[in-house]
């Protein structure tokens, strides 16, 4: 596949240069840069913009591109033996799923599940900074399915919901196998996911407003599962 945006190819360099294949670039690079990229051994192709725009597929490459290995999906049993999951509904946005993953795994969440269509893993690693490459992910179509068998092996929902029925984020005990469920940028959640979860979860907010953007909103909920 093909990755781009320089902090991520420079996540590869460091941390997965096995990965690399072949390197893409559409810009004079600073000489720390380069000697970077150049001591991998790796071959080097420039290219034009129009043609690192066709790569990127309309993303912001910033001029930097690689060919790596497919991004491996994981099996979502492997989440079973887990303490701390996300589970991701119908969320469209890349740019909110690479937020997200990118704050998972900085607080030390152990995988993403997104429910719903297949994401743009390309577009959704660009914008985690590489951080979805540390990170397990799996999908799955059946979420109220997902919910129940996870509940059998010891898990705790918490459904991210500002509702009368939800609780201060800051006044819930997590179970030490939690998941964290967040809802669509437009629909969040179902009353069914919502009943499926143990208990709903929501942040006061002032000044009478009553959302936020749904990766801000993670981090906040995610902070406190983590480090209560």
């Amino acid at each position: 596949m093909i990755i781009y945006g320089k902090q991520v190819l420079m996540h590869y360099i460091t941390k997965h240069p096995e990965k690399i294949e072949e390197i893409y670039l559409a810009k004079d690079l600073d000489k720390d840069s380069f000697r970077q990229i150049t001591k991998l051994g790796k071959k080097i192709h420039k290219l034009d913009f129009i043609k690192a725009q066709a790569m990127a597929k309309g993303g912001n490459h910033q001029g930097y591109l690689a060919k790596v290995s497919e991004y491996e999906l994981a099996n979502i049993n492997e989440f079973k033996k887990f303490e701390k999951i996300v589970l991701l509904h119908e969320l469209s946005d890349v740019g909110n799923i690479g937020s997200i993953a990118r704050s998972a795994y900085a607080l030390g969440f152990d995988g993403i599940i997104h429910s719903g269509n297949n994401i743009n893993i390309e577009a959704v690693m660009r914008s985690s900074a590489g951080a979805l490459l540390e990170l397990k992910l799996a999908f799955t179509k059946d979420i109220l399915s997902l919910v129940n068998e996870f509940k059998q092996v010891g898990f705790s929902f918490y459904a991210a919901n500002n509702s009368e029925n939800a609780k201060e984020h800051n006044k819930i005990k997590y179970a030490t196998k939690s998941v964290l469920v967040m809802g669509s940028e437009g629909n969040g959640l179902s009353s069914k996911i919502i009943k499926s979860c143990n208990e709903e979860v929501k942040i006061t907010m002032k000044n009478n407003f009553d959302s936020l953007n749904v990766s801000n909103a993670f981090a906040i909920l995610g902070d406190r599962m983590i480090n209560e």
